[in-house]
């Protein structure tokens, strides 16, 4: 099975990502040098790989960044006492019905746009966004509604993608990994219930996706389960699941030819485990966490961990920044991606909260992280955060800005429309944004291709009930 990139191109990454894990630099790139000789001299991909053990980590690297659960949860400053309910059960399915309609319309929205991710032509990410839309109109700018197919200014910004979620065509919700996930999720909680192993979010990519589905952490780690399926093909006995669990070497299936590990995979894997815990996102966060497991390490374990809080979250509290410090509340105090979310919440504070300073905080965004891929979890979330809390928990500010911050713009809009479609419910999205969709989802997976999007939310609502304690 190919990967993802090659394997010269997975060298040049693995050393850029251990040096974000706090490797020595000059260790990081020795370390890609013997790799790169080892597959010169036609070693086996391991061979190749091992050359990154035990890369030295510098001494002075402040971040505490644990990847087992009992440790994040040491490491945390948040509690497991569950927050209080809003409204009834008709409340509940009100919430969740906003939940997928947001994640639906954020995804949307962003999937035109989605190949501006990097800068080109001497514009940054979110300029592209901003040229191609305002060279059609002035007014489009900030984003009012569903992108255009064309623009006058795509010869210098780039052509759009995905046609079928343009202004011009936007029939349904079409496939998207983005939304794949959000059902795949739904499927293992159906499935395997609220106490599912991470091996059994693995046996479910195996069922219900297929290789050419997936992308980065997530071709890498399917390959690698596929490579030691062993345990896989286990879990789907319900008396081996626990033995097949313990027999899955994790630290390899998530590192090998894997240096996509924090990256925004598995934040966008996290929404239905939000769902099936509101008002409590310790659970929430524990959930994603063994889905996150599987194909990611730390920060990009936390940002799952984060967003299914923040969902989790959203059912009780009606405060964007209450709603941010519950997510931060289950990740480790001192990780980077705490550190990152931190400044984007002091940036917000310093643009008084004032979506019309929106440019101000994207261009400072993109000053601190615009280093990192444009897929990497900590920007992204930190563009989420900014998006709900200069949108006020505004649906359309809020996805908008998630939008128009450019890099992983499908994501970013489907994660901050799950949240704000919770916090507003489903009346809260203005019908020249819902009505397009139909009420219905492609998603490319067996019993959810096509499917009512509010039959989507119904599921989530009896799923949520079941597990209430």
């Amino acid at each position: 099975m190919p990967g993802w990139d090659s394997i010269e191109r997975l060298i040049d990454l693995e050393a850029n990502q251990l040096k974000e894990e706090g490797a020595i630099p000059e260790a990081a790139e020795a370390a890609a040098t013997e790799a790169r000789h080892r597959r010169l001299a036609g070693c086996d991909e391991f061979t190749v790989w091992a050359a990154f053990d035990n890369v030295p980590r510098r001494p002075d690297f402040p971040f505490i960044e644990p990847g087992d659960l009992a440790g994040i949860r040491a490491a945390r400053a948040g509690r497991d006492k569950p927050l209080r309910l809003r409204g009834g059960e008709a409340e509940l399915r009100d919430r969740l019905l906003g939940a997928w309609l947001g994640r639906c319309i954020g995804c949307a929205l962003g999937k035109p746009v989605e190949a501006f991710m990097r800068p080109h032509g001497g514009l940054a990410s979110w300029q592209r966004v901003k040229a191609y839309l305002t060279a059609i109109s002035p007014d489009e700018w900030p984003i009012r509604g569903y992108i255009p197919e064309h623009s006058p200014a795509e010869s210098h910004t780039g052509r759009t993608v995905c046609p079928a979620s343009t202004r011009e065509h936007i029939r349904f919700m079409e496939t998207d990994d983005d939304i794949r996930y959000t059902v795949l999720g739904q499927y293992v909680l159906q499935t395997y219930g609220r106490d599912f192993l991470p091996i059994h979010a693995a046996r479910a990519w195996f069922d219900k996706l297929a290789y050419g589905q997936v992308c980065t952490a997530e071709t890498q780690a399917y390959r690698n389960l596929a490579i030691w399926d062993e345990p896989v093909r286990r879990a789907g006995n319900p008396a081996e699941a626990a033995a097949a669990q313990a027999a899955a070497d994790w630290t390899r299936i998530t590192h090998h030819l894997n240096p996509y590990r924090e990256w925004i995979g598995a934040q966008i894997r996290c929404d239905s485990y939000g769902y099936a815990a509101p008002g409590r996102p310790a659970l929430a966060a524990e959930l994603a966490w063994r889905d996150a497991s599987i194909s990611h390490v730390k920060n990009g374990i936390y940002g799952s961990m984060f967003c299914a809080a923040m969902m989790a979250a959203a059912f009780s509290l009606e405060d964007p920044m209450e709603i941010v410090e519950a997510g931060l509340a289950q990740i480790p105090a001192h990780s980077r991606l705490h550190a990152d979310i931190r400044h984007a919440m002091a940036l917000c504070r310093a643009l008084d909260f004032d979506f019309d300073r929106f440019e101000e905080a994207i261009e400072e965004l993109h000053r601190r992280w615009g280093h990192l891929s444009p897929v990497h979890t900590n920007n992204n979330a930190a563009l989420c955060v900014t998006a709900l809390l200069l949108g006020g928990g505004d649906p359309v500010r809020s996805i908008s800005l998630a939008v128009m911050g450019g890099w992983d713009t499908d994501c970013n809009g489907a994660t901050v429309g799950s949240i704000v479609g919770i916090l507003r419910g489903a009346g809260g999205w203005p019908r020249a944004w819902s009505e397009p969709l139909h009420d219905t989802l492609y998603s490319a997976i067996v019993d959810y291709h096509p499917i009512a999007i509010s039959e989507c939310a119904r599921r989530a609502g009896d799923l949520a009930l079941q597990f209430m304690d």
